[in-house]
């Protein structure tokens, strides 16, 4: 018997050409318009000060018009494209999508988290751009540049790791640096596992750890309003529910596909007709809870603009 041939694989699909191109700006459609309140926002101001200061970063992506040659429709970055006509610069370098469906891409897109940004502003240092160049390109205070390139101090890596592209403000891990390194890890896979990443839950998780697990050991925590009594109260609560959240982790996953998988093929039995009247008329507490269950939902983390 002869033995076939090796099916060639697929070639893969690039989701972007391999070179950027620089076209003319006003040759860039926009696929939404901006509003008046635009122009006076803190985040305009800063990209104008950026450009000025050291030119356009992030090159804006676009994909190419099936209409008209040499025109390009804008999937990402409206508020650059707008800032260089403010400036006067006519040409611009860009990014070709080959995905020309604007609303999957700004869906994919992952804003900058402050980890990354303090990488950013790490190497900006190393290459010897001043702190004060950096503030006045990113429209901050010099102080904030500092404080932003020190954010990681007294961070142990994996806590980093675990918090790298998460959106946390920068008392999270000012909080997190008053902990050992062990405590950091904990408190960052509570976060994380909690999907809540802001200064109240990590200083409520801060009340709930031991003293022998605080840099200071001799140091008594403080919180205002709460009582030594209530945050030792707070030590064992927290304990408790970390080893409840840490049993559920095994089976979380595979749980979670099953009650999708349910939610789905409710949905497509209350898609029926006959089976929604039939629910009706002879079981319908059974309908209200196939419908609180097809309704279901999770709330997303904010993103950053």
């Amino acid at each position: 018997m002869s033995r076939g041939k090796r099916k060639t694989p697929d070639a893969v699909t690039l989701g972007f050409e391999s070179d950027c191109v620089t076209v003319p700006v006003e040759a860039v459609l926009p696929v939404r318009a901006l509003s008046s309140s635009v122009k006076s926002s803190r985040k305009y101001r800063q990209i104008t000060a950026s450009i000025k200061e050291v030119g356009l970063v992030e090159p804006p992506v676009v994909t190419r018009s099936t209409g008209e040659e040499d025109t390009y429709m804008l999937l990402d970055g409206h508020i650059r494209i707008e800032v260089l006509k403010d400036l006067g610069i006519e040409r611009v370098e860009c990014l070709i999508s080959t995905d020309d469906e604007a609303f999957t891409y700004n869906k994919r897109i992952s804003r900058l988290a402050p980890i990354q940004e303090h990488k950013m502003i790490r190497k900006a240092i190393e290459r010897g751009v001043s702190e004060e160049k950096i503030a006045l390109a990113l429209d901050l205070n010099p102080r904030s540049i500092v404080r932003k390139a020190k954010l990681l101090d007294g961070i142990c890596e994996e806590a980093v790791g675990i918090l790298k592209d998460k959106h946390c403000a920068t008392a999270v891990f000012e909080i997190l640096r008053k902990m050992k390194a062990m405590r950091q890890i904990e408190a960052a896979e509570l976060m994380m596992n909690a999907n809540n990443y802001s200064p109240a839950y990590i200083s409520a998780i801060l009340a709930g750890t031991p003293q022998a697990q605080l840099v200071d050991t001799k140091k008594p925590k403080k919180m205002r309003g709460i009582t030594p009594e209530a945050m030792a109260r707070m030590e064992r609560e927290l304990a408790r529910l970390q080893e409840g959240i840490t049993s559920i982790q095994d089976s979380y996953g595979q749980d979670h596909l099953q009650l999708t998988v349910i939610k789905g093929y409710l949905g497509k039995l209350l898609g029926n007709a006959r089976i929604v009247r039939y629910l009706m008329q002879h079981r319908p507490e059974f309908l209200t809870e196939f419908q609180a269950i097809t309704e279901m939902t999770s709330a997303p983390p904010t993103e950053l603009e």
